[in-house]
């Protein structure tokens, strides 16, 4: 096959957005009573009440239970959390990363999940397998969260707020769940705005870094080899919501990153083209105006686990905003 043979096929993700942009008002304004809440959440986390109910999720291994303290947790004020998404990095070693599916693995990705109609077409967009040096980097542990996001709009109100956000309000029973339902742009612009707060370069992760602290270069899944219903927040497990960052520590990855399958897609800085030596994949994300798209990565709990394969190669349309196909971001800082 021809390295850039086009390979039509149709994978839809057309979403659109429940409001109109010109009836967005021009700026975020937090809803009354908000600041004073955020201040009360952030001196809850300073006590040995709010350590004792971490530690109360974290030991629990009852999902209900780990959703019900989260759910606490998040109304409460989250440790987790509070700090701000560079409060919970993970260092990665420089290492040779394994990336993609040598073409012989194809059909029997294709045969797993040919029940949720997964064709083959979509699956030859991993291949070849093929080696990348990554220097080392350091990760955030959890996808960015509503409470971390919310930090960007208050130092930058004309951002894009989150349609899952109802009304434009802050859900503060959401405040730890992942944020979802903002475009590619958004994502970049928080990291450009998290990047002149800290003083440090933060950015998404790139493919290869994302695939690499997802599967270690050796699993299909972020926790193994095999598909688990109870260790991601997929369509599958029937909640059809997001949950808490780190409900599923059974499904961390080799490196002890939580929810990199399941619960929201990630966006990554990359935006598609073939893999070396790889086939360009034609498909309805790609149109005459629009050549290419951004890459998503690890499923979503509106989603089949297909796409919890760390090798899965997503994207979305232009205007990410239904719930089912929910998209946010996790960040690296170099």
């Amino acid at each position: 096959m021809n390295a850039r043979e086009k390979v039509v096929v149709a994978e839809k993700c057309t979403v659109t957005s429940p409001l109109d942009p010109c009836e967005q008002p021009a700026a975020y304004q937090p809803q009354t009573g908000l600041l004073e809440t955020l201040a009360r959440m952030s001196r809850f986390c300073e006590t040995p009440e709010a350590a004792a109910l971490l530690r109360s999720f974290e030991a629990a291994t009852d999902l209900s239970r780990r959703l019900q303290l989260g759910m606490e947790l998040a109304i409460k004020g989250d440790p987790r959390i509070v700090g701000g998404a560079l409060n919970h990095l993970v260092a990665i070693p420089a290492g040779e990363a394994r990336i993609g599916i040598d073409e012989s693995q194809i059909d029997a990705v294709v045969r797993e999940y040919a029940d949720v109609g997964v064709i083959r077409d979509w699956i030859l967009k991993e291949v070849p397998r093929h080696t990348v040096s990554l220097a080392g980097f350091n990760i955030s542990k959890y996808p960015v969260t509503n409470l971390e996001y919310l930090a960007f709009l208050q130092d930058c109100p004309h951002a894009e707020v989150p349609t899952s956000w109802p009304l434009r309000a802050f859900p503060l029973h959401y405040a730890n769940h992942p944020v979802y339902s903002v475009s590619a742009s958004a994502a970049d612009a928080f990291c450009t705005w998290l990047s002149a707060r800290t003083g440090r370069t933060v950015r998404l992760p790139d493919e290869a870094q994302w695939e690499y602290v997802a599967g270690a270069g050796k699993f299909e899944y972020p926790w193994g080899n095999e598909a688990r219903t109870e260790n991601a927040n997929t369509a599958e497990l029937g909640l059809l919501a997001t949950t808490p960052v780190g409900v599923f520590p059974q499904g961390a990855s080799p490196f002890g990153l939580m929810d990199m399958g399941g619960n929201v897609e990630e966006y990554t800085s990359n935006d598609y083209d073939a893999y070396p030596n790889g086939p360009f994949v034609m498909d309805d994300l790609i149109s005459e105006n629009r050549p290419t798209y951004r890459i998503t990565r690890g499923g979503c709990f509106g989603r089949f686990a297909d796409l919890c394969r760390v090798s899965r190669r997503h994207g979305l349309s232009i205007t990410p905003y239904a719930s089912l196909y929910a998209v946010g971001f996790r960040v690296v800082a170099e």
